[in-house]
């Protein structure tokens, strides 16, 4: 009997309430689950509004440690309930310490680990390094009950290396929870396309499904450019030929889900050659942070 794995991707907004954002979160992973997803993924940081747009140092009151944190500590035993696994997305408090981590529950509800993102944006916008440190974990390949997922967060889905890292550690499916819209330093700089375009690529050259799940909506900042940030959606789910085969427009609200066997995957992967005809040995250039 063939492995099959039915994967779900969350589009939603996000306000000011936690406990209001953590609710319409878990009322859209039952709505996943309810059309037999097994892997729900929700957006990044879907806890409260995106805060990164500016440096506040309130914000830092609203992390927690990864295994007390509100978002997890609410969506653990609704994975638990429906069997499903959940990279939760969440602001994480370790020590005097802070970074922008996803927790992994199976679908037992156990919590398999925390992964932290690995690679930190600064600029108009995305004033992540403000609040975050660069990830200490290294990448993640959880093996849940569904199948082996590698997780990236947002920035982490622009840089090949990752994707490609996570499939050789034996991911089965790339997820990227994502937080992503307008720049406020260009009003004429749309990147939904690229965005997409980006993963989809990390799909066709991993031979592997790929899951972006964004948020969308208007987040208004008093004082700030443009008068706030408008995040784009488009979230999506790419098969391993990079072809999208469920997405949403920029203002959807809701889950689109995809199966894919997994068992064609790890033949497919194989017969295409991509990692039997690979040369490391030639890839000192890109552990080198200045080649010469």
């Amino acid at each position: 009997m063939a492995r099959t794995i039915r994967v779900a991707a969350i589009q939603a907004a996000y306000g000011q309430d936690t406990a209001a954002n953590i609710a319409k979160t878990a009322e859209l992973v039952r709505e996943a689950a309810g059309q037999g997803a097994q892997v729900v993924l929700p957006p990044e940081l879907f806890q409260g509004p995106y805060f990164c747009v500016a440096q506040e140092e309130r914000w830092f009151r609203e992390a927690h440690p990864w295994r007390e944190h509100p978002c997890v500590t609410a969506l653990a035993p609704l994975a638990q309930e429906l069997g499903v696994a959940i990279p939760i997305s969440i602001f994480e408090r370790e020590g005097p310490h802070y970074f922008n981590s996803v927790v992994m529950a199976d679908a037992d509800g156990g919590l398999l680990g925390v992964y932290r993102k690995s690679h930190i944006p600064d600029g108009p916008g995305y004033m992540e390094k403000y609040y975050f440190r660069p990830g200490d974990t290294g990448f993640k390949v959880w093996p849940t009950r569904h199948g082996r997922l590698g997780v990236g967060i947002c920035w982490d889905q622009w840089y090949p290396e990752a994707a490609r890292a996570m499939t050789l550690m034996g991911a089965e499916v790339l997820l990227y929870p994502t937080a992503i819209g307008s720049e406020p330093h260009d009003p004429t700089l749309d990147t939904a396309a690229p965005w997409r375009r980006a993963m989809q690529g990390h799909a066709v050259a991993n031979v592997i499904p790929v899951v972006g799940a964004n948020r969308t909506g208007f987040e208004p900042w008093a004082g700030y450019p443009n008068g706030g940030q408008l995040f784009y959606g488009s979230s999506f789910i790419a098969d391993h030929r990079g072809d999208l085969v469920a997405a949403f427009g920029r203002e959807d609200d809701g889950v689109i889900t995809a199966e894919f066997d997994l068992d064609f995957l790890a033949t497919h992967r194989a017969a295409w050659g991509f990692f039997r005809d690979r040369r490391p040995d030639l890839y000192g250039a890109l552990t080198q942070g200045r080649p010469t």
